[in-house]
């Protein structure tokens, strides 16, 4: 029995179960634990998946709210258009050459095809198209290949909206959260758009192409079309660009694009969308020698004009100025990224009438010079080391900048060659690579224009420079160049305020005499050193008189005239510096200022004294329709009374007709305007205006050169300004400027201005009824014991001076600047007899050939072409001197003067007074004639600094 028993127990006992018992229940305990571990490993990674999932998942609730906003193409193509509304330019950035069009300009098929290549069940899924993502995990698995796309169109266009800046640098754990947020978006927005908006959208999104955005912007760069004109074939082969931009670009890969394109009818034949008749008529469409002929004719992208890259600038400042736009960095992204419809103030007739002539090179002076600019060289050391050498150290190896003009292209080239030897040591191994020297060289002299309609301030073209415009918002001389403006700023700085403000009329006189700074340098009149004595506002204007224009400024105060400048004109480029300074009233300022500024005060003049501010633009409209800047009917500013503007303008018309402007004139309608020429001829200019339109010319050399002080260079903007404004006019109707309400006509005494008593030269002069000389304000120059004066020295006369008249005094308005005097003002009660006399001295008037020196100083003094003089005072002062002195030697003739004087012989001669007014009338004609070309006289319109 017990043996039973113990062999029961040996066989039910484990094997094992003394000696190896512990270890089989260790390795149990092992396995069951390790179940567990991996097990709650699972559940917590699975917890985690789904934790980050979620995660993922909520992260994309930020854009759910705004996802139908966020979801729209973005970055659209700007387009110019001039006031015709023709189309001139197309502006946009890298990633904005985008023509968003509606689904009813979207041909049938290029939907079709996009759907049937990209997303065959685009109609059926609701966003996420579970079908593809198995198809693309299966062929990942099954062959590794990763190329299967699972991304339908509505990921696609949420892709490329929303997630568009961050989609292009992803790592691959940013790609896969990314798909997600897609796939869950995509989901949103089906719910909340239908289909073919969302198709619209990612046609009007999708890249195709290097910078092209959208069909529209594919069918107008590849067949030169509407994208609403496309045919079947020209359909597959835009739809077939869209998996890879580059490689099926139809211009530099048609190879490639044509079996995409085969492909995409494949797809749309067996997706029924097309039937074989259509798919057979495509297949065999010639397509490509299209699409090469289109980009063969557009070319590259097409530079911008001088007024284009004007009217970029206008409108981002515009957009700033007007809070559309916080910065002008946003403002910048609006304009060539917003889609904008900018309706431009350029007349494309008048435009191309100043191209013809600016680009004409018979209009410029014989031997056009050429000047170096953006110089760039770069020298390579040995040691690996480099310099770089610019404009700046060219023109210190030349010696100065008027050895950077150059008269051929061979001489600049022989300069920079030489330049580039100075600095290049070959025996140390220096080294200049074939991309290592660059430079651009422009045309000179250089010149600007602008033109403009003064009733509405618009600019309806410009000249930004002479020569090949090579890129885009470069160097524009009408609106960046600061150039000094000469004696165009007498009239803005000193004439106007004064006549403006009650200070002046165009009679009031000053004394043309020595006159000096506050800091003791002499002012210089253009014509040289003689003195023309008492001389009006009018004279000044017309003569462009330096010393009659800084008195004038002293006496209103250069407070006043700086006032004006910079708050009524709105001049932008002075300093403060420049309103304490006298020669600001000649154009001597430390910064210049911008042409198309400049022809802006002159604007307001013609505009009867409303200044509008210039602008490029009528109006910009965004993508949406919505007006931004609106400049169709400015509300102008009323700087100067209507009377103001008027009297300067009878003025500037007398420039113009018997001043320092007469090239100007041309046909008979009326001109009014202002030369200007800076010291030593750096700057030329002028600024003019008829009814219909206001200019600006300007010329002279960028880095600059003295221009020549006479002849075609010295007469440049004169000569462009004419030939230009001439064209512009030539159908226009005949314009006279008319007088407003509140100009009256009122006799005065040229010497004083005032009012005449006995003893006077009446002028009739153009007065504002609101400032006429009062009855109290009678001339205080003539009357009374002052003795004889000279009319030439303004001086006390000596006893034998042919140009004595009765004594004249100084006016009494001229005590307020006396102190810039050099000689002592005369202002009655004085003894003439103490002061100084004239230069009329014995042995002066009986020097050999003394009747043409007399003529010569009658003439130069401005006697003979003062206003309201009497014509025939030349003649009879000198028959008056030789009834009182007998005739000189030489008298009429200086060839003969080494012969007695026979007076007998002679007498009959003087007092045939018929002959000799004639001889005087024929010489003053000449005279007159040779005034004209002399360059020292009033043509040569320069100011002293």
């Amino acid at each position: 029995m017990k043996y039973q028993r113990r062999s029961d127990e040996r066989r039910y006992r484990p094997r094992g179960f003394i000696k190896y018992g512990w270890g089989k229940n260790l390795g149990r305990w092992i396995l069951y634990s390790l179940i567990f571990v991996l097990s709650t490993v699972a559940i917590i990674g699975g917890c985690g998946v789904l934790g980050a999932y979620n995660g993922i998942k909520k992260e994309a609730y930020q854009y759910k709210d705004q996802l139908q906003t966020l979801a729209m193409p973005k970055g659209f193509s700007t387009f110019v258009y001039d006031t015709d509304q023709n189309e001139i330019q197309k502006l946009d950035a890298a990633d904005s050459n985008r023509i968003a069009v509606s689904k009813d300009k979207i041909p049938e098929d290029l939907g079709n095809a996009f759907v049937a290549v990209e997303d065959e069940r685009f109609y059926k899924h609701n966003g996420v198209d579970m079908h593809g993502i198995i198809r693309a995990g299966y062929k990942m698995l099954s062959s590794g290949d990763m190329s299967q796309g699972a991304s339908t169109i509505t990921q696609q266009l949420i892709k490329n909206t929303v997630f568009k800046e961050t989609w292009t640098n992803e790592t691959k754990l940013e790609k896969i959260k990314r798909k997600i947020q897609e796939q869950f978006l995509a989901v949103q927005l089906e719910k909340e758009q239908d289909k073919e908006t969302i198709l619209v959208n990612y046609m009007n999104t999708i890249a195709l192409g290097p910078s092209i955005y959208g069909v529209q912007a594919a069918s107008k760069t590849y067949f030169g079309k509407e994208v609403k004109d496309l045919n079947l074939s020209e359909c597959a082969v835009i739809a077939g660009i869209t998996q890879n931009p580059s490689r099926y670009d139809p211009r530099r890969h048609p190879e490639f694009n044509k079996e995409k394109r085969d492909i995409v009818l494949d797809k749309m034949l067996a997706q029924k969308y097309i039937d074989q008749e259509a798919y057979d008529e495509a297949k065999a469409d010639n397509v490509y020698d299209r699409i090469k002929t289109v980009n063969e004719e557009t070319g590259e992208k097409k530079i911008n004009s001088y007024f284009v890259d004007a009217l970029i600038d206008d409108v981002i400042n515009s957009l700033v100025e007007e809070g559309v736009c916080k910065t002008k960095q946003d403002a910048e992204t609006e304009v060539y990224s917003g889609g904008l419809k900018i309706y431009s103030s350029l007349d494309e007739h008048i435009q191309g009438i100043c191209d013809e002539i600016f680009a004409n090179p018979e209009n410029y002076p014989e031997g056009t010079k050429l000047y170096p600019e953006d110089f760039a060289l770069t020298v390579r050391h040995k040691d690996g080391t480099v310099n770089n050498y610019g404009t700046n150290d060219l023109d210190k190896f030349m010696g100065g900048r008027d050895k950077m003009i150059f008269k051929s292209q061979e001489a600049l080239d022989e300069a920079i060659e030489k330049f580039k030897a100075s600095v290049v040591d070959e025996d140390a191994g220096d080294e200049v690579g074939e991309n290592d020297i660059k430079y651009t060289y422009s045309p000179q002299p250089q010149v600007s224009l602008t033109v403009a309609d003064q009733k509405t301030g618009q600019i309806v073209a410009i000249i930004g420079g002479r020569g090949e415009k090579t890129g885009n918002r470069t160097l524009n001389r009408a609106t960046q160049a600061k150039r000094q403006p000469g004696s165009t700023f007498k009239v803005l700085s000193t004439f106007a305020p004064g006549i403006d403000h009650g200070d002046l009329t165009l009679a009031t006189t000053f004394k043309d005499a020595e006159f000096h700074y506050a800091d003791g340098s002499p002012v210089k009149n253009h014509w040289g050193s003689q003195y023309r004595g008492l001389q009006s506002v009018r004279y000044a204007i017309i003569k462009s008189a330096n010393v009659l224009t800084v008195e004038a400024y002293t006496y209103i105060t250069p407070q006043l005239g700086f006032d004006y400048l910079t708050n009524k004109f709105h001049l932008t480029t002075l300093t403060e510096t420049d309103g304490q300074n006298q020669a600001t009233c000649l154009g001597g300022i430390q910064k210049g200022v911008y042409n198309y500024e400049l022809n802006a005060a002159y604007a307001a003049i013609a505009n009867g004294g409303v200044y509008n501010k210039p602008h490029f633009y009528q109006k910009v409209v965004d993508h949406d329709g919505n007006t931004l800047l609106d400049n169709t009917a400015p509300k102008g500013e009323q700087i100067l009374k209507e009377t103001s503007a008027y009297l300067l303008t009878s003025a500037m018309k007398d420039v113009v007709t018997k001043g320092t402007g007469t090239k100007l004139n041309f046909g008979k309608t009326d001109i009014a305007g202002k030369t200007g020429t800076t010291s030593k001829n750096v700057d030329v200019w002028f600024a003019g205006f008829t009814n219909y339109y206001t200019a600006t010319a300007w010329a002279g050399f960028d880095n600059n050169v003295y221009l020549a002080s006479k002849g075609p260079e010295h007469d440049l903007a004169q000569t462009m300004w004419r030939k230009t404004m001439e064209k512009i006019h030539e159908d226009l109707p005949e314009a006279h400027f008319e007088a407003p309400d509140g100009i009256v006509k009122m006799s005065v005494c040229a010497d004083s201005g005032l009012r005449p008593i006995d003893g006077c030269n009446p002028v009739t002069e153009i007065f504002a009824s609101d400032n006429l000389p009062g009855e109290s304000e009678v001339c205080d120059v003539h009357g009374g014991d002052v003795g004889a004066m000279c009319l030439i020295d303004h001086k006390p006369a000596t006893a034998l001076c042919p140009f004595k008249q009765p004594g004249l005094r100084d006016p009494r308005r001229l005590e307020k600047i006396q102190s810039g005097f050099k000689d002592p003002l005369n202002f009655g009660g004085g003894d003439p007899n103490n002061q100084e006399q004239c230069h009329h001295t014995l042995e002066f008037m009986f020097q050999p050939g003394i009747h043409d020196i007399l003529r010569q100083e009658w003439e130069q003094s401005g006697n003979a072409n003062q206003e309201g003089q009497d014509p025939n005072l030349f003649d009879g002062l000198l028959q008056n001197w030789f009834n009182n002195n007998g005739q000189p030697q030489g008298f009429y003739n200086q060839d003969d003067h080494s012969d007695d004087w026979n007076q007998d012989d002679h007498q009959n001669d003087w007092q045939n007074q018929d002959d000799h007014q004639n001889d005087w009338q024929n010489n003053q004609g000449d005279q007159q004639q040779d005034d004209h070309q002399d360059n020292n006289d009033d043509n040569n319109d320069n100011h002293d600094d």
